[in-house]
């Protein structure tokens, strides 16, 4: 940690961070250190609520470029100063909190769009940059990059690639990683790298995909190239109501398996369906549970594999709400993560999201959905199904208190005790402990039970060598302090 902010080394080292960024982007003011100590996770956003203070950084710092965040980390490590990288804040694991105090890293200024490639379909731009603007760039020439997450208007994409974060239209496009051709990194230490410019090659390991998902634990992203693809001619969509969840996931898994090309799927179970669906379409009367998928590309292309889409559903015993009930998803698909139809104090929640493949997903499911209902019946359980793959699915499955107990202490062990049980059950049946939001604070615990001796002989071991002071992002994916 840093000295006392009376102490005179304080500001020794407060110029030297000056000297390397600039005076108006050296922060200290109570109000900024304070804005930037809770992000979306649920226990700060609970400990500011019951006026119980939480860890601030001592200094914010705002790099403009790569060499400068390569200074303020030559810096760092000679103190031995923690850096926490922060992006646009809107992180749900604690991933970005400066639990260690030290310096906040706050990346908003590396937003330039570098080049956008109209020869390769690729743009480079900093990782600052918020993903609403750096998609609105490349529309203007007249492109998509098919990342369209529901935080799109808030997260930044240094944040997707930190947790590798996916997009509503994953199914088809891709998460972030395999739009990924390239990246610049900050190693701990201030050494700048960049990996190979190709995405794809027998040149060795894959350094790309390395530091893709380590969320600011071995370096900061600074600038990255990622793929971007023509705006689509069409994108059509259709609902349909199923009895049971059962039956609905088994149409979304044979949808998958004839290797049609959906640019996204949603299945939404009973619970969800009954109260959340119908709350945010405004519907008087749903039950059951509700399947939605679409198709984009040339509009011939389009129709026919919606036709080849609709063959299978036939199948089942289900309701058809058509193309009506399928553009009602899509034109709403972002209200569900905002007021007033998004969870917020005093509710206490979480999601509980994991992936796992088709032979797994249902049992996956059930064990989560049963360990929480017999542990705690004062919660509510319900999940959808947001991004499907050629081999299976994940689940976003959510719990939710309508009021935690009021002593934060009390809040903080139910909550923590509620992700145990349930990634517990999830890890045991085929599950991961995340599939997009990240490890970050909230899960690190649980990561030498998902990787067992490869947690310490590998990626401790690689922690160890990129940062040997553990300055970066500390306590973070289970890394410790």
């Amino acid at each position: 940690m840093l000295p006392s902010t009376s102490n005179y080394m304080f500001e020794m080292i407060r110029s030297e961070l000056t000297d390397a960024v600039g005076k108006e982007y050296v922060d200290v003011r109570e109000a900024d250190r304070f804005a930037h100590s809770v992000d979306y996770y649920w226990i700060p956003e609970m400990w500011h609520d019951r006026n119980m203070p939480n860890p601030q950084a001592d200094l914010i710092v705002h790099p403009g470029t790569a060499e400068e965040v390569s200074k303020v980390m030559k810096i760092a490590n000679t103190y031995k100063i923690p850096v926490v990288p922060w992006g646009g804040g809107s992180g749900s694991q604690g991933g970005a909190l400066p639990v260690l105090g030290g310096i906040l890293l706050d990346t908003k200024r590396l937003n330039k769009v570098w080049k956008i490639d109209t020869t390769a379909l690729t743009v480079t731009a900093g990782t600052g940059i918020i993903m609403r603007h750096l998609e609105w760039e490349v529309n203007k020439a007249g492109y998509s990059t098919m990342h369209l997450p529901a935080s799109i208007a808030c997260a930044t994409v240094g944040g997707f690639l930190a947790h590798r974060g996916t997009g509503v239209l994953s199914t088809k496009w891709g998460k972030i990683e395999d739009m990924v051709m390239s990246l610049e990194v900050v190693l701990p230490t201030g050494e700048i790298i960049n990996t190979l410019p190709i995405p794809r090659h027998a040149s060795g390991p894959d350094l790309t995909m390395m530091f893709l998902g380590s969320e600011g634990t071995l370096g900061v992203i600074t600038k990255v190239t990622l793929k971007i693809h023509p705006q689509p001619e069409a994108r059509k969509f259709r609902a349909y109501l199923f009895k049971t969840f059962d039956d609905a996931m088994d149409a979304g898994a044979s949808l998958m398996r004839s290797r049609l090309r959906p640019c996204a799927i949603r299945l939404y179970d009973e619970e969800e369906t009954r109260h959340h669906v119908k709350r945010v379409f405004g519907l008087d009367d749903i039950s059951g549970s509700y399947l939605v998928f679409g198709f984009d590309g040339y509009e011939k292309i389009v129709d026919l594999e919606m036709e080849e889409a609709m063959k299978i559903m036939k199948k089942y015993d289900v309701q058809d709400l058509g193309s009506k009930g399928g553009d009602m998803w899509w034109e709403n698909k972002y209200k569900f993560f905002y007021p007033p139809y998004m969870f917020h104090m005093p509710q206490a929640f979480g999601t509980l999201d994991t992936v796992a493949t088709f032979s797994d997903i249902k049992n996956v499911y059930h064990a989560m959905k049963k360990v929480v209902n017999e542990n705690f019946p004062e919660a509510r359980f319900i999940g959808h199904f947001s991004h499907w793959y050629e081999w299976g699915c994940m689940l976003y499955a959510r719990f939710i208190f309508e009021k935690a107990p009021a002593d934060p202490r009390e809040a903080a062990e139910l909550y923590n005790r509620v992700w145990d049980l349930a990634i517990r059950a999830a890890i045991a049946n085929g599950g991961v402990i995340n599939e997009h939001h990240g490890v970050g604070l909230k899960l690190g615990r649980l990561m030498k039970e998902l990787y067992g001796p490869a947690k310490e002989l590998v990626l401790d071991k690689l922690k160890k060598e990129l940062d040997p002071n553990n300055i970066m992002n500390p306590g973070k994916m289970g890394f410790g302090f």
